[in-house]
């Protein structure tokens, strides 16, 4: 092959060598983000039906997410800071803090 025609092969080659990367990238902090709301509405066991709000990103250790719901057994609406390891793939759950305190309740 000429040598001559191998830069302009992988200038050529360039676009779709990006967008597949941008495209791992994207499928990437998506599995991110799921593993992250999976793990904290499962660790949050002191709500009924837990909802997770995950940080897209987090940070370079670790994935972070809000789980909100209702107390088991109680009234009202609660919040759990939930953080995700993103090496070890683990969780650590906060305790339940009532959510009018973050002003996540609605004005009455």
């Amino acid at each position: 092959m000429n040598r001559k025609i191998i830069p302009h092969l992988v200038i050529a080659a360039l676009p779709f060598l990006v967008t597949a990367a941008h495209a791992s990238a994207d499928e990437a902090w998506k599995q991110l983000a799921a593993d992250v709301e999976a793990k904290c509405r499962k660790a949050a066991v002191a709500i009924e039906k837990p909802n997770a709000v995950v940080d897209p990103f987090g940070t370079s250790h670790y994935g972070l997410a809000l789980v909100t719901g209702k107390p088991k057994g109680a009234k009202g609406l609660v919040v759990q800071i939930c953080v995700y390891d993103k090496q070890e793939k683990s969780v650590e759950i906060g305790s339940a803090m009532d959510a009018k305190e973050f002003g996540l309740t609605p004005a009455k």
